[in-house]
């Protein structure tokens, strides 16, 4: 026989309160891993470091670099992802490719803290993180006697023509 009255009701209800919270906190605290994991990052804190280490200093730690000559990455870098074209000139980019990083995984792992987290909404739905092995193809291909001017506006032009980047890509900083 289960026991009836304001009591137990109140203790049924109690519990339930206290079940529904306990999932909630549980989902909480196992996003942030699994988002990461499904970003590339299996270490989201060194892939800062790094980050604040080797790009930060002109690129700004939070990806905002105006109003300096330099792309600004905040809210912007992550539309490179849009075409295997655009994703390799990223990973060819002289201070990419010629990175201290020497590990191909560490520095897949820095690129997609730039481009999932400070790039953040701009990844074009579907794109897959980068990969160690996409690094080390890559980074032999740099682009250390290209004309960076042109090869980001080329690029800027695709990313806005196959993935509807906005225009604004084209300038170092967004002027709003």
């Amino acid at each position: 026989m289960r026991p009836r009255g304001p009591i137990a009701a109140r203790a049924t209800l109690g519990l339930a309160i206290l079940t529904l919270l306990l999932a909630g906190l549980a989902r909480v605290e196992a996003s942030p891993q699994a988002t990461a994991a499904s970003q590339g990052m299996s270490d989201p804190a060194l892939a800062r470091s790094d980050y604040i280490e080797n790009c930060g200093g002109c690129h700004g730690i939070t990806g905002s670099s105006a109003p300096a000559q330099v792309p600004e990455l905040r809210g912007r870098v992550g539309y490179f992802m849009c075409t295997e074209e655009t994703r390799a000139y990223i990973l060819r980019l002289p201070n990419v490719a010629h990175s201290r990083i020497v590990d191909d995984g560490q520095l897949a792992e820095l690129m997609n803290y730039v481009v999932y987290v400070l790039g953040k909404d701009s990844v074009p739905a579907g794109r897959a993180p980068f990969t160690g092995p996409e690094v080390a193809r890559e980074r032999r291909q740099a682009l250390s006697a290209a004309n960076l001017t042109d090869e980001r506006a080329r690029n800027v032009a695709i990313a806005m023509r196959e993935c509807g980047a906005p225009a604004t890509l084209g300038a170092m900083y967004d002027p709003r």
